[in-house]
């Protein structure tokens, strides 16, 4: 529904529509609700293996800063193995994770 109103520009009035607004506040506005995503997707355990199977060299960032970099060996639902080159392979728990990163070069 659309009303016409006077509004004073200047000194002449002019006619102006309404138009009303059906924001998230307007009455008789029904919003539908967004379904809840899925808790897991598989898509993490796919994304591992891939990282394992091409033995991708790999930044991990840990909860309390540290980065470190290597490549996925080893994973299970609850921890990854980081295997390095120069220094002790590692076991870290996927809580422990902030991101995980693709260095871009396949190791050696």
């Amino acid at each position: 529904m659309i009303t016409i109103g006077l509004f004073r520009h200047g000194r002449a009035a002019c006619k102006m529509p309404f138009m009303p607004f059906h924001g998230q506040g307007t009455p008789g506005f029904a919003r539908k609700a967004k379904p809840t995503p899925p808790e897991d997707t598989s898509e993490e355990a796919a994304y591992l293996k891939s990282l394992g199977e091409k033995q991708r060299p790999v930044s991990i960032k840990l909860a309390h800063g540290d980065v470190v970099h290597g490549w996925i060996e080893y994973y299970d639902k609850n921890m990854v193995r980081l295997t390095r080159a120069d220094q002790p392979n590692l076991f870290i728990f996927k809580h422990e994770i902030m991101y995980i990163a693709e260095d871009g070069m396949r190791r050696k």
